[in-house]
């Protein structure tokens, strides 16, 4: 499989996805069967960041919840800090209230085991979203 995300480096500290395959994934029953099926990571997180900007383009909130926060809550325990920033933004957009526990566990498990060769810090988009539940 051809490599279309370029992962962050000491030069950027964000993903760069190929935007041709995003708009390709930018249907909820696409996202949550490769989020329910995944065949690599690189999957989940364009289907993370093509669900990302459906949220910004007006994707009803609520349809997104019913439908893909089984699919979504299954990376709740996920380590690779790329996935965690992908979930807590959309978890910080979409305020699903079942989100706010595995958020705090997140920046827990990061507090304690804090990631490693990361060029930037999840716990600023997971304390940002945990913010966002408590104001």
């Amino acid at each position: 499989m051809l490599n279309c995300v370029s992962y962050p480096n000491c030069n950027r500290n964000y993903c760069v996805f190929d935007e041709k395959r995003i708009s390709d994934k930018k249907d909820l029953q696409v996202i949550k069967s490769e989020l329910d099926n995944p065949k690599s990571s690189q999957e989940v997180l364009e289907s993370l960041y093509a669900l990302n900007i459906m949220i910004d383009e007006g994707t009803d909130i609520k349809e997104i919840n019913d439908k893909l926060y089984p699919s979504l809550s299954k990376y709740n325990q996920t380590k690779d800090p790329n996935l965690q920033v992908f979930l807590a933004g959309i978890y910080r957009k979409t305020k699903v209230p079942d989100a706010f526990g595995p958020l705090c566990a997140m920046l827990i498990q990061n507090s304690i085991n804090p990631p490693k060769n990361c060029y930037f810090d999840p716990n600023e988009e997971i304390g940002g979203a945990i913010l966002d539940y408590l104001a």
